[in-house]
């Protein structure tokens, strides 16, 4: 469990690094700016996004290894040649590259559903979120000074060598998809009907409204900062935001019962609306922004918690795969509304906006969780006759 841990803390890394790799690696190529450099990253989204439930389904089927090898391969042929691409290339490879993206966060997930007893797998996702905000704490910065230091030709290979011993580390430790009971119980495949239901769909709509808040307020703390001519401060800044998460993570892992993935993004949400009404230093906009940061990674935990215990076992890869993508969509819808939020009315109109989507979809799934499918049992103890 705990080399599971380390190894996907570990191979998220070069993962998150590699949106900001490609986008600064447009940005320094002659004649290109940020609009092909937002090409290039929706290419790259939109195949991650198709590809994840996809990558997820075939683990279901076929096992860990096979998706595995064949994604490693994929990543370290893009990465060890994109920077020779010219732009017309480069925007159809980096969507395949996506397609067919190292699975690592959906896969770390699915394997902790299956090696944390049930009772326990909020400790197990909560744990394992703080771990991600470590990841994406690293992973950026590392590509930021990595490009700016070493140039694009270094920093992608780099990446590819870091994919590729990520992609062998899972490899070698295999862990597995499915509990010794789950292995037991099989039967066979499993209908998409049975699984994916309007609850369901319900709670990967809140998964996506989830990550809008956080795309959203994380533009918004950076534009304010850069309005006030301290740009200087943003990375610290966006560092502290996380450490909220990290501290909310920690303590919702330890509580004796958990909540609604509903209440936390709720919540996330309407105490996100006001953050704007805070003037003057940026500083105080941190402090006011402690609420709804301490309720990140307990949200997100608590959805792959709900999902893991909604979904059966033999439909659980592509069923984290679909949340992935829920994520993405969160993100890659929040930054263009939040940006013409900015640039229209101002970062303090953008937090309200963020806030308001957060609630509103929790308002709209309300109904349909009121039929969710019945939580996984817990399994029964073994009783020995004296």
């Amino acid at each position: 469990m705990r080399t599971l841990l380390l190894v996907g803390m570990v191979a998220r890394i070069p993962a998150t690094a590699t949106a900001m790799a490609l986008t600064l690696h447009v940005v320094n190529l002659p004649g290109l700016g940020f609009t092909q450099a937002g090409m290039v990253a929706m290419a790259s989204t939109i195949g991650m996004a198709v590809g994840s439930p996809l990558s997820g389904r075939f683990v279901d089927r076929h096992g860990l290894r096979p998706v595995l090898a064949v994604t490693t391969v994929a990543q370290a042929a893009f990465w060890s040649t994109a920077w020779l691409l010219p732009f017309a290339a480069l925007v159809p490879a980096a969507g395949v590259a996506g397609l067919l993206a190292l699975p690592v966060f959906s896969v770390i997930r699915q394997c902790l559903a299956a090696m944390v007893p049930v009772e326990q797998r909020r400790m197990g996702f909560s744990l394992d979120s703080m771990l991600v905000e470590l990841s994406y704490m690293t992973g950026p910065a590392l590509a930021v000074a990595g490009i700016t230091s070493l140039g694009s030709t270094w920093t992608m290979a780099l990446i590819a060598a870091g994919l590729v011993c990520a992609g062998v580390a899972l490899i070698a430790l295999n862990p597995p998809i499915r509990s010794a009971e789950e292995l037991k119980a099989a039967t066979g495949k499993v209908s998409r009907r049975q699984w994916l239901t309007p609850s369901l769909i319900a709670l990967l709509g809140t998964v996506t409204a989830a990550t809008f808040i956080l795309t959203a307020t994380e533009l918004s703390l950076v534009a304010t900062i850069e309005h006030a001519g301290q740009t200087e401060w943003i990375g610290l800044a966006v560092a502290i935001w996380c450490v909220y998460s990290l501290v909310g993570g920690f303590v919702y892992g330890g509580l004796p019962r958990g909540f609604s993935v509903l209440v936390l993004t709720g919540l996330m949400g309407a105490l996100t609306i006001p953050v704007g009404l805070v003037g003057g230093d940026w500083r105080w906009l941190l402090v006011a922004l402690v609420p709804a940061g301490v309720l990140c990674a307990p949200a997100l935990s608590s959805s792959v918690d709900t999902l893991s215990r909604w979904t059966p076992a033999a439909a659980r890869g592509e069923a984290m795969g679909l949340h992935g993508t829920a994520l993405l969509i969160g993100g890659a819808s929040s930054a263009p509304i939040a940006g013409a939020v900015i640039d229209a009315h101002g970062p303090a109109w953008a937090f309200a906006v963020a806030g308001l989507v957060g609630v509103v979809m929790v308002l709209v799934a309300l109904p349909f969780w009121n039929r969710a499918p019945e939580a996984e049992p817990m399994p029964e103890p073994v009783r020995v006759s004296s």
